[in-house]
C-alpha cells in the first residue's frame, strides 16, 4: 500500500506522458497535413532564391 502511495504523489511520470501525448499529435498533424506543409516550404524557398537573385544581381 505503501508502495501506491509514493507512485501516486509521483508526478514524474505524468511529465513524461504529458510530452509523448504532445509528440504523438504533432506527428499525427505533420502526416495529416504532410503535402500541404510540403507546398509552404517549397514555395518559401522559391521566393527565397528569387529575392536572394534579385540582390546579388
Amino acid at each position: 500500500m505503501n508502495i501506491l502511495k509514493r507512485f501516486w504523489r509521483e508526478e514524474d511520470a505524468i511529465g513524461v506522458v504529458e510530452i509523448i501525448l504532445i509528440l504523438v499529435i504533432l506527428i499525427a498533424l505533420v502526416l495529416i497535413f504532410k503535402s500541404q506543409i510540403g507546398d509552404i516550404v517549397t514555395k518559401a524557398f522559391k521566393s527565397a532564391n528569387k529575392d536572394a537573385g534579385s540582390i546579388i544581381g
